[in-house]
């Protein structure tokens, strides 16, 4: 009895698509540009392999940023489908 309330509770989610791609890519371009101007030591830690491809960013850095970007995309891609954009 539970578990079908919960079922009916939880809302229908986006297949995969090149616009869902092409969102997910931005977020996580706009967060490492937050990154890249809020962190203050964004060089300390291991660097990349191509350091300037990145912004400058270590690697503990890029993955900070990369996850506040995977963040904000679910974020973005759930509400753009919820309101039928994508």
């Amino acid at each position: 009895m539970l578990t079908s309330g919960l079922l009916a509770t939880v809302p229908a989610t986006l297949a995969w698509s090149p616009n869902v791609a092409i969102v997910m890519i931005l977020c996580n371009i706009v967060a490492i540009a937050i990154g890249k101007l809020t962190i203050q030591q964004p060089h300390v830690g291991p660097e990349l392999p191509s350091p300037n491809l990145f912004g400058g960013l270590s690697l503990g850095a890029l993955l900070g940023t990369t996850s506040l970007g995977h963040i904000l995309g679910a974020g973005v891609i759930l509400g753009l489908s919820n309101i039928g954009a994508l």
